[in-house]
């Protein structure tokens, strides 16, 4: 084994990982890296991890091993019932294979019978859901939901986990399935309306857009609100109506009534601090980070950072508070901070990509170009199914005329409309107008709405002579994202066409997006002039 072989100053910088795999250690190494979670009891940890949760775990376990055996030596490991492997475990195994050059895995298919796992109910099952073992917990179900009877309290309660963890692996079918079968089973309205808030829920997050239903989403979710209103208890009727009032609030963002959404969080945020102070804590931040969502999608930053201050400051070991507070610093241009919050991200819990996908965003918007690449190479590391991070990567190769690499990040996902926006901006480089065109095409047709494409269309159409052509392109780029460089594009184009005017106009626009460009500011004196 490595953890005791391995430096305590090492093990501490992988606490999280190391305990999530194997408990039986955890007396060895101890928990640094909390969040307000891990000091709650069981029924109020309401945050149950994405499915990516098991890749940062992975990641995180790598990047243990990797450090070790770069000081002790290379190591071989054989595993053998690889075929019988938890999907888990065989993340685990692609993800060092991948990234800890010092250790050669050796897989074999079979080997001596292993025992099928004992599923009991207790604290094994409270781990599978606490640390995003989907898989396990959705076995687990699978064999224990038969010998519980059917609509009881502990029936309910695991058929909620497992239906919680179908749903997480793209199982949605499986999941509605079991809720279904509760509904037949039982009339417990506080369990009813769990079901129906999970049945909202799996209509409006369906992995395949075209399974979801945010019209059926607003009946099942009526129905729960309806359900947990009537609830007895004051604290219970709190903590699950609040439950519902945010689900709808879901539903009625994915039906375009973001003001209603917001008059929905805030009732549930109202009921909770009225009800449930100080119990619920993660229930009272979850609603306040949703009421920041809103916020700034209204546009009101400052009221959004408000909110999500306070989650930060409640829930310091919490790495996505972090990483959405620094979304809001950026939008309001505050990059240093920006990054620091990204930064406080990579070192609260294991490695995921997002911090450093979003730090790179940063550090380009400060022209650090190679700090930007590495934050994009660390991320496609991390995650090699990124595709956003191949997005950006392949722009920033074609600005550091690194075609070759650009093209690779390309070929990754060609039917992308993005990277076919990319595309275009390789082929322009390199002089091919006609595939430079059909790239761009290519990518509108996938996707009429992106702005970039046409950005990049109405670009080509000026270097071909189209001016005309230009302008028509690149107004509908600033009708759907306004920006500078398009505006100083388009300011080129109107003056080739002599509409002077017009093409100050975009210049002082472009100018006030971006104050410290040289090229906007001289192309304002020459026309100052004209």
């Amino acid at each position: 084994m490595l953890v005791p072989e391995a430096d305590d100053a090492l093990i501490a910088a992988y606490d999280i990982e190391i305990r999530a795999v194997a408990p039986a250690l955890r007396d060895r190494v101890p928990a640094r890296r909390v969040t307000l979670a891990d000091r709650l009891p069981q029924p109020e940890r309401i945050l149950v991890p994405a499915p990516l949760r098991t890749l940062r775990l992975a990641n995180g376990l790598a990047e243990f091993a990797r450090a070790h055996l770069a000081a002790t030596g290379p190591l071989e490991l054989r595993v053998i019932n690889t075929a019988h492997a938890d999907p888990t475990d065989l993340r685990l195994l692609d993800v060092l294979e991948r990234r800890v050059p010092e250790l050669t895995i050796v897989r074999e298919p079979s080997g001596p019978p292993h025992p099928a796992p004992a599923y009991a109910l207790g604290p094994e099952l409270d781990r599978y859901r606490n640390e995003g073992f989907h898989h396990a917990m959705a076995e687990a179900g699978a064999a224990l939901l038969p010998r519980l009877p059917e609509g009881g309290e502990e029936w309910w309660t695991l058929a909620h986990r497992t239906a919680t963890a179908l749903a997480a692996l793209d199982r949605e079918d499986e999941a509605r399935e079991l809720l279904d079968r509760g509904r037949r089973a039982g009339t417990d309205p506080k369990n009813l309306a769990t079901a129906a808030y999970a049945t909202a829920m799996l209509l409006v997050r369906h992995h395949d857009p075209g399974s979801r239903d945010p019209e059926e989403a607003l009946a099942w979710i009526n129905q729960a609100v309806a359900l947990t209103s009537l609830l007895p208890d004051r604290r219970e009727r709190a903590f699950h109506l609040g439950f519902d009032l945010n689900g709808k609030a879901l539903v009625q963002v994915r039906l375009g009534r973001a003001d209603e959404a917001m008059r929905l969080v805030q009732e549930a945020i109202d009921l909770a601090e009225r009800d449930l102070a100080p119990r619920h804590p993660i229930h009272r931040l979850v609603l306040r980070a949703n009421r920041a969502r809103l916020l700034a999608m209204r546009g009101d930053l400052e009221a959004a950072l408000g909110d999500l201050d306070a989650a930060v400051a409640a829930d310091p070991g919490y790495p996505d508070h972090y990483v959405d507070r620094g979304n809001l610093l950026y939008r309001l241009g505050r990059l240093e901070e920006a990054e620091a919050d990204y930064e406080s991200a990579m070192r609260a819990g294991p490695p995921f990509p997002e911090p450093y996908y979003n730090r790179s965003e940063t550090r380009y918007a400060r022209g650090d170009m190679a700090g930007a690449l590495a934050d994009l190479d660390h991320a496609i590391e991390l995650d090699p199914g990124f595709t956003a991070a191949y997005v950006n990567r392949a722009g920033l190769l074609v600005a550091l005329d690194e075609f070759d690499r650009a093209r690779a990040d390309v070929r990754r996902d060609p039917g992308n409309p993005f990277l076919l926006s990319v595309l275009g901006q390789i082929e322009a480089a390199r002089g091919d107008l006609v595939e430079a065109r059909k790239a761009f095409d290519s990518a509108l047709e996938r996707a009429p709405h992106l702005a970039v494409a046409w950005a990049g269309r109405g670009a080509l159409a000026f270097e071909e002579g189209d001016a005309h052509a230009a302008v028509a392109d690149l107004t509908r780029a600033i009708e759907l994202q306004d920006g500078a460089e398009v505006r100083f594009n388009r300011a080129y184009a109107l003056r080739s066409l002599g509409e002077l005017d017009a093409a100050r106009a975009d210049l002082r626009h472009a100018a006030a997006l971006d104050p410290g460009d040289e090229q906007i500011r001289q192309a304002l004196a020459e026309l100052a002039v004209v």
